[in-house]
């Protein structure tokens, strides 16, 4: 989705501004620019023009992004530029009033987990590697398994549900039934990918027996593998990689969420992969192009 003419202008406008009359770097106009884009792509669905913008609608905007986890100080970020453009916006005698003065930062309404880093995540990664001289045994399905959950953001119940027939990975996508059964297409990044196949070629088949299910990720016993031997895979490796952090499955679906938004991806597009089922998180949304979907998947995605 990109943006119309209007808003367009409006955030053309507001960075040369950034740039030529406040002296800002060109990092940080690039900051902006992420955090100003997905604002306006919200209210451009919801207003022609700024002009017509509520104070409630600032309001959604911000609970929307508290809701999928970004940690106070990237909230008050957020809040912080689209204050300063609608006041440009003020001072350019294009509105008459700063909708977003009186909007407070989201109070938490809920426990969130953790977020890692980058470098968090791929010391998360790189632990299932065994150590030299050590045998492989099950490092190889739980790489896959912590790969795609990170390049999908899917809930722990998703991950040891998928099944060898919902899997499209020369396409880039899987097929995910969630929560009420409610099925979704979710992209992964071409590491993930890679990471699976392998698994499938070189371990799935020997955990597989005659009593086998099609479920994708087995245990010893050629058995779906269950949530919480998931559970023990994120906490061992995570003790292996030196973490002091509060591990779970949801950890890696917080950080999926986190990297893209981070990184500036489309506040919708990161609702439909995450497939968010709440009043607040869908009524205001449009149906997603697989294709665009698929894209801000590649373009922002660490791993994509």
């Amino acid at each position: 989705m990109k943006l119309g003419a209007t808003y367009k202008t409006y955030l053309r406008d507001f960075l040369n501004y950034l740039a030529i009359e406040r002296g800002f770097s060109e990092h940080t106009k690039e900051a902006y620019q992420r955090d100003l884009l997905r604002y306006l792509l919200f209210m451009q669905e919801r207003f022609e023009s700024l002009t017509a913008a509520s104070s409630g609608a600032v309001r959604e905007f911000m609970i929307l992004l508290g809701d999928l986890g970004l940690e106070s100080a990237t909230l008050a970020r957020n809040l912080s530029a689209i204050r300063s453009l609608h006041k440009f916006l003020i001072t350019e005698k294009i509105l008459t009033r700063n909708v977003a003065e009186d909007v407070d930062l989201p109070r938490p309404t809920h426990y969130l987990p953790s977020v890692l880093t980058l470098e968090e995540t791929d010391r998360l990664l790189m632990a299932t590697q065994p150590e030299q001289g050590s045998p492989e045994k099950y490092s190889l399905r739980d790489r896959a398994i912590l790969e795609l959950m990170y390049a999908t953001g899917l809930r722990v119940s998703e991950a040891t549900g998928l099944v060898q027939q919902n899997l499209f990975l020369d396409a880039g996508f899987v097929r995910v039934f969630g929560k009420g059964s409610k099925e979704r297409l979710v992209p992964v990044g071409s590491s993930a990918a890679a990471w699976v196949k392998k698994y499938q070629t070189e371990l799935r088949v020997r955990l597989m027996n005659k009593d086998s299910e099609d479920a994708l990720f087995l245990n010893h016993r050629g058995k779906k593998l269950s949530r919480m031997t998931v559970f023990n895979i994120v906490r061992s490796n995570a003790l292996r990689a030196g973490l002091t952090k509060e591990i779970s499955p949801h950890t890696l679906r917080h950080t999926f969420a986190t990297h893209l938004l981070e990184g500036g991806a489309d506040l919708r597009a990161v609702q439909e992969m995450l497939g968010h089922s709440s009043i607040r998180a869908t009524q205001i949304y449009t149906h997603i192009d697989r294709a665009f979907l698929k894209e801000v998947h590649k373009s922002f995605h660490p791993r994509g």
